[in-house]
């Protein structure tokens, strides 16, 4: 009731008020604390269409206040006060945050490696904008939206998890005259107090030199003592990548678990490197690849692991485990470390799949964008170090795997072939193999297989 009194109240004083300027008839003030008040302070709101230039008000309307006698002279005379409150455009509601993906499950980490945008750039939707690097494959972010990027929440060498934030994208177009302003700001306020701070310093650095011009004669007597090492600024310190520590981790772990013993063989390319030149263009011209020397070590690979099992086996605790599939690893050295990727179902793959698989995984290996899927598992490791000149080396073993063949560079040598010495291109080859497991009656067994399917490599065919 008190309510409606007020309100007429201050409408019959409206012709009064039409002398004053409306702009004095505005005065905003706090709305009652407690209902407590009420029976003396009422709060009066003015409702304002969209467009126009009054702004809502409310006033509190007691008796004897001289600014109670102010009101709105407009048109809205006579019309229910209420208040509208126009909703506040914030870029709460116009961002998306990149989060970090999914990386496989045994991979629980990464570091984010680099940026590949800048603040203030323009994303589109799945396009990467920056690197994480696993222990085992580099891995992309990707922009959920597309946008303008506001801002980076970690910074280049952070460990970063799964659903971490790395970034917050704006959506909205506005983003951009937002974002450009605040960085030019804040670039001009550094640059200013940077002079005045240098001077002291140079100061202070002269003032202590003075004192120490008397010592120079101990440090030089000292110096010729000391060992002439080379100067700090020759060297580089650089943190080593999370694949590179990954592999070093691995290796280690091999030698100290594994009890490594390696035996060696020699291998005659004669009769395969004739059967390449011989059918190279007619293979290329049906499968469309090349056709290779690392198919044929494949090939005989598979033939010694059937007939040697326990190469292919493994020790799990207190039991070996017997593996009735043939997934090989072939060992990738790519500019950012080593990796395994696997042929899976090599002994059910004829030449022409075996060297499309390998064109396949060393391509993605190289260009980085080999999954964790491609590389995990396999039973036994094929490394060919020749591609680098290696004459002979004693490859280490890929945990969990059991041994490794280790490959190395053609060289033409004198062999005794007929009771004639000839030259012949020959190979070393090594079997380095866990002790523990294999014996080396089966480690010799493997690798004579190796020379004798690489060597005559019919008895594929008649299965021999």
């Amino acid at each position: 009731m008190m309510l409606r009194a007020v309100i007429r109240r201050a409408s019959s004083r409206a012709s009064s008020a039409s002398s004053l300027g409306f702009g004095k008839s505005l005065q905003s003030s706090r709305v009652a604390a407690s209902a407590q008040s009420f029976h003396s302070v009422s709060s009066t709101d003015t409702i304002v269409p969209r467009g126009s230039h009054a702004r809502s008000f409310h006033h509190r309307s007691c008796p004897g206040c001289p600014d109670c006698s102010r009101t709105v002279s407009s048109s809205f005379r006579g019309t229910t006060l209420q208040r509208w409150v126009r909703p506040f455009s914030s870029d709460s509601g116009d961002v998306v945050e990149a989060v970090v993906p999914h990386m496989g499950e045994s991979i629980t980490d990464g570091t984010l490696a680099s940026f590949l945008k800048k603040p203030g750039d323009r994303v589109e939707a799945d396009e990467a904008i920056a690197q994480i690097e696993t222990d085992k494959v580099t891995i992309d972010i990707a922009s959920p939206a597309s946008g303008v990027i506001q801002e980076f929440l970690v910074k280049e060498g952070d460990t970063v998890e799964p659903g971490n934030k790395v970034a917050i994208i704006s959506t909205s177009a506005d983003a951009v005259s937002h974002v450009a302003p605040s960085e030019k700001t804040a670039e001009k306020p550094a640059a200013k107090p940077s002079p005045p701070a240098e001077e002291p310093k140079v100061e202070s650095s002269k003032v202590a030199e003075k004192p120490k011009a008397p010592s120079p004669p101990p440090p030089t007597k000292q110096s010729a003592k000391e060992p002439q090492l080379p100067p700090k600024d020759r060297e580089r310190r650089v943190p080593m990548t999370r694949l590179r520590k990954r592999v070093a981790t691995r290796l280690k772990d091999s030698q100290n678990t594994f009890a490594l013993l390696t035996t060696f063989n020699e291998v005659d390319m004669t009769n395969l490197m004739k059967l390449r030149s011989q059918y190279k263009d007619a293979f290329f011209e049906k499968h469309g690849v090349k056709l290779g020397l690392m198919s044929g070590f494949i090939k005989a690979a598979v033939s010694a692991l059937q007939h040697q099992p326990v190469v292919n086996a493994v020790i799990d605790g207190d039991d070996i485990i017997y593996r009735d599939y043939v997934d090989i690893s072939i060992a990738v050295g790519t500019s950012k470390g080593l990796v395994v990727p696997v042929i899976r179902g090599a002994d059910k793959m004829n030449f022409a799949d075996i060297e499309k698989t390998i064109n396949s995984l060393a391509k993605k290996a190289n260009e980085g964008t080999i999954s964790i899927d491609e590389m995990a598992g396999g039973s036994f490791t094929v490394s060919n170090g020749g591609v680098y000149g290696s004459l002979i080396s004693t490859p280490i073993i890929n945990p969990p795997q059991s041994a490794i063949l280790g490959m190395h560079s053609i060289v033409q040598r004198p062999m005794v072939v007929g009771g004639s010495v000839v030259p012949r291109p020959m190979m070393y080859v090594a079997l380095t193999y866990d002790h523990r497991l294999i014996d080396g009656r089966e480690a010799v067994y493997f690798l004579r297989r190796i020379k004798d399917v690489v060597e005559d490599p019919q008895r594929l065919l008649l299965d021999i």
